[in-house]
């Protein structure tokens, strides 16, 4: 197959890349480099069977020649990117959604976009299946996020009932793995550089709100049995494996060997307290779970910023 992997040069749509061309498919990567980086791709520099073009989806996209798969990763996704590019990320969800899917639709292509657990908000249930409609602040700092992709969603689905676009929908909990940048903000790689820096870990709160990670080649292996699926449905991708954000601080001590304190902060606004997902429609309908442990993925992660150099980076807190 012939695939386009918008965001193919950020964290997860770089692994993409890997696993389709693995795959022998052919693979279109399209990023504009706000988030992503040529870096994370750079390897592939060179095979016929990969092309990278720098494109922002907010505009009229040119991709000649067939597609059979559109995959839409094309957007900030941490904090410290959607609270420093709030429009972008907008329109991104909005824009680039609509510009994505047309594609898909004109090309007749399967189309799938990756949502996120950050439409379910500060929930109120736990762990969270993909029939709660979640509990969001649509005007708070993180609504920027959180209802671009809830708004995404909307318009996937409404192309899929007006137009017969071939959709899919993976809603993407906590990922990590190799390749996440020291200063993305989000608490894995946080965590790492600061326990590798020596500095203080930053723990919001008294650190007892809730996360929990699946490595990311359990993740692509969930994305690529979702476009195999026959559903339309939101998905939940994610390990069902729950622990506090001090627990996963003590972790990465462990793992490190780091001697450096935890320092707590006070939390940010609209911080989720829990979330876990409910992947009881992923094992029955992918047959599907995580199956990289914790502490596992942890050490690759870890031996992966030792080795590419990117252990220290600068200081203040994720």
């Amino acid at each position: 197959m012939r695939i386009l992997i918008a965001g193919g040069a950020g964290f997860l749509g770089s692994h993409l890349c890997d696993y389709f061309l693995a795959q022998r498919h052919q693979v279109v990567c399209m990023d504009n480099l706000a988030t992503g980086d040529v870096s994370n791709i750079a390897h592939l520099s060179g095979r016929s069977d990969f092309t990278f073009v720098r494109h922002d989806l907010t505009e009229r996209i040119e991709a000649p020649g067939p597609l059979d798969w559109v995959l839409h990763f094309a957007s900030p996704a941490s904090p410290v990117d959607y609270l420093r590019l709030p429009i972008q990320t907008l329109e991104v969800g909005a824009i680039g959604t609509r510009n994505a899917l047309e594609m898909a639709r004109a090309r007749g292509a399967r189309f799938l976009l990756a949502s996120t657990s950050e439409v379910y908000g500060d929930p109120r249930v736990n762990p969270q299946s993909e029939d709660y409609w979640g509990n969001v602040n649509p005007i708070g700092d993180r609504s920027v996020y959180d209802e671009s992709k809830r708004f995404a969603e909307a318009l996937t689905m409404a192309h899929h009932r007006t137009y017969g676009v071939d959709t899919r929908i993976a809603r993407i909990f906590n990922t990590y793995g190799p390749r996440m940048r020291p200063n993305d903000g989000r608490a894995i790689p946080t965590f790492i550089r600061q326990a590798l820096a020596g500095e203080s870990l930053t723990v919001f709160g008294e650190g007892s709100q809730t996360r929990s990670f699946c490595y990311v080649s359990d993740l692509v292996e969930g994305i690529a049995r979702l476009m195999g699926a026959a559903t339309h449905q939101p998905v939940n991708l994610g390990n069902p494996n729950e622990m506090t954000m001090l627990e996963l601080a003590k972790r990465v001590l462990a793992l490190t060997g780091s001697r450096s304190p935890i320092a707590h902060r006070p939390l940010p606004q609209d911080d989720p307290q829990l979330r876990c997902p409910d992947i009881t429609r992923a094992r029955q309908l992918l047959g599907w779970e995580p199956r990289v442990s914790l502490d596992d993925g942890l050490r690759t992660t870890i031996e992966w910023f030792r080795a590419s150099g990117k252990a220290v980076g600068r200081k203040g807190a994720g």
